[in-house]
């Protein structure tokens, strides 16, 4: 599994593709700004260069030839794909205590980049990955199918997030408030967050899976 997940990092990885979380994520200096783009630039930028660089060197085929079976092609892919994720996500969380230091009193109109939003940011990239890697895994190949429904509903949950930031009250005390009983609530959605980000990802999974045993390489 280390191997195909190396295999996977050195072929369809860019080295800048590593570099991306620390460009993008600055994007959370800029005061008030709309936060959940800095990581939706992973699934506009990252994915769609990635996989294509995928298709290009022919990886599918390169794959199957060696001792591993469809069902470790996939967990090593996954494997890659949510550990960008998170890699995006903690390094936009570092400059998120850079921006919180810089403008302690900052009126937000958007989310601010607290506990409770980054529960929010798990849960999108948990939904993208549900509805990705399903559809890219009925014929692991073609990818513009899964990138337009994937990043529609990842796009579609961050708006109907934030509208209702904007029109519930108790959402809006909960993501705007700061005092403890509101962080205290932020902490439980992060975690929840991640909860979700792993379940979600592993039902992806098997899946994906599922749909790969039905394809034939050729």
């Amino acid at each position: 599994m280390d191997n195909l997940v190396m295999k996977d990092i050195k072929l369809g990885v860019h080295p800048m593709f590593f570099i991306m979380p620390f460009m993008t994520g600055a994007l959370m200096l800029i005061p008030g700004w709309i936060y959940f783009i800095v990581l939706l630039y992973f699934v506009w930028i990252t994915v769609p260069n990635m996989f294509n660089q995928f298709r290009s060197q022919n990886d599918l085929m390169f794959t199957s030839m060696m001792p591993v079976t469809k069902r470790d092609i996939v967990k090593a892919r996954i494997i890659v794909v949510a550990g960008l994720e998170v890699l995006h996500i903690v390094i936009a969380m570092g400059y998120s205590l850079i921006t919180l230091r810089l403008y302690p009193n900052m009126n937000y109109i958007f989310f601010p980049p607290n506990l409770g939003f980054w529960g929010l940011c798990f849960a999108m990239l948990a939904i993208f990955n549900l509805v990705f890697i399903p559809i890219y895994y009925k014929t692991a190949y073609k990818i513009g199918a899964a990138l337009l429904y994937s990043i529609t509903a990842a796009m579609l949950f961050a708006g109907i997030a934030q509208w209702l930031g904007f029109q519930s009250p108790m959402m809006s005390d909960i993501f705007y408030d700061t005092d403890a009983y509101s962080r205290v609530l932020q902490a439980y959605i992060l975690i929840a967050g991640i909860v979700i980000f792993i379940a979600l990802t592993a039902i992806a999974y098997r899946i994906g899976v599922k749909r790969f045993l039905k394809v034939e390489i050729q």
